[in-house]
This record gives structure tokens, C-alpha cells and sequence, in this order.
């Protein structure tokens, strides 16, 4: 059962991020403040969720949330900070977009760059534990395959419409007999062990 709070003396905002393993595009990242008395049964991590309910998920989010952003920083940018600075600097920009202001951050893993002024929290796999933080998750994922989506018009032979951009073996084969689309990251090595298989 997922808990509705962390704390409950500031007004608390989950943040998560998506695409983080990917060889190619935008990492996303989401906030989300919930009301207090928000409860769903369906709401978990985005991985433990199929496509149709995510996006269902979605929608109920956007019209519940008291408010919310999605932001992202692309793959060039990824290339010069890293991608983990690049996944503090969308959770930084979606933080900068919510029209109502966070008083506390509850950040899904175990680091983050503290946003000035604001408290926070890390709760490693926080999206199956906090209902806002998995209602991030489901919005950065989502918007996120959104984005995807388009780019695999441009580019289908990557399969990126199946695979987000995540190192499957269709993706990684594409890339060795075709090359490299201007949407990959040139910092990620594409045979390297540590990328695991989705």
C-alpha cells in the first residue's frame, strides 16, 4: 500500500525521472503535489504498470493533482553534464514549472542536487512507496513515450516506438549496422555490459 505523505507539515512534492538508461533521446522528469486526501488503488511505480492503464493513469493525475510539470533535458545536453546531473537538472526544471510552489521534495533514489531553498528527501524505489512520486513516474513515462513516439517517425528502423530508446537487442543491432541518428547519445557506449536489456 502506497502512503499518501513522507511528511505532512509542508506542502510535498514527488519527483521521479524517466529514460535515464536509454541510448538515445531526452531524460524526463515530472513533479507532482496531491491532495491530501488522494488514494488510488491502481497508482504504482510506472514498471508495474501496463501501457493502457499508465496512461489512463495519466489523465486522472493531471485533473487531480493540485498541480504538476513535466520537464526534460535532451540528449545533448545529457552528453555534456552526464546523465546524472541531466536527471537533477529535469527534476530542477519540472520543480521550476509547478504554478503552485513546493515546500518539501520527495526525490525517487538515493541522490539528488538539492533545489535551492526547498527540503528534501530521498527514498530509494520511493515510486512503490509514495503515492506522488509515482504519480511522477507515471507522468514522466509517459510523456517520455510520447516523445519517443515522434522521434521513431523520423528514425524507424531504431524501433524506438517498441523500445523508447532503451538498449534492446533490436536497438543495439540497428545501431552497429546502420549507425548512430542524431538523437543518440554519444556518450553512452552501445556494447557496454552495464546497460542492461529491457
Amino acid at each position: 500500500m502506497l502512503l499518501p505523505f513522507f511528511q505532512d507539515e509542508f506542502l510535498e512534492a514527488g519527483c521521479d525521472e524517466a529514460g535515464r538508461g536509454c541510448l538515445a533521446g531526452p531524460v524526463f522528469a515530472a513533479a507532482v503535489i496531491l491532495p491530501k486526501n488522494f488514494h488510488h488503488e491502481l497508482l504504482n511505480d510506472s514498471k508495474q504498470i501496463d501501457e493502457a492503464n499508465r496512461y489512463r493513469l495519466r489523465q486522472e493525475i493531471e485533473a487531480t493533482a493540485l498541480a504538476f510539470a513535466v520537464a526534460m533535458v535532451d540528449h545533448e545536453e545529457i552528453d555534456r553534464i552526464n546523465i546524472l546531473n541531466a536527471s537533477f537538472l529535469a527534476m530542477h526544471r519540472a520543480i521550476d514549472k509547478l504554478h503552485i510552489k513546493a515546500e518539501f521534495l520527495i526525490i525517487d533514489g538515493n541522490r539528488f542536487k538539492p533545489y535551492p531553498n526547498i527540503k528534501h528527501e530521498c527514498i530509494v524505489k520511493g515510486d512503490g512507496k509514495y503515492f506522488s512520486i509515482a504519480a511522477a513516474s507515471i507522468l514522466a513515462k509517459t510523456y517520455r513515450d510520447d516523445f519517443m513516439a515522434q522521434l521513431h517517425a523520423e528514425y524507424p528502423v531504431y524501433q524506438w516506438k517498441q523500445n523508447k530508446g532503451y538498449p534492446t537487442s533490436v536497438h543495439r543491432q540497428a545501431v552497429m549496422e546502420i549507425g548512430i541518428s542524431p538523437y543518440h547519445r554519444k556518450s553512452f557506449k552501445i556494447t557496454d555490459p552495464q546497460l542492461s536489456i529491457f
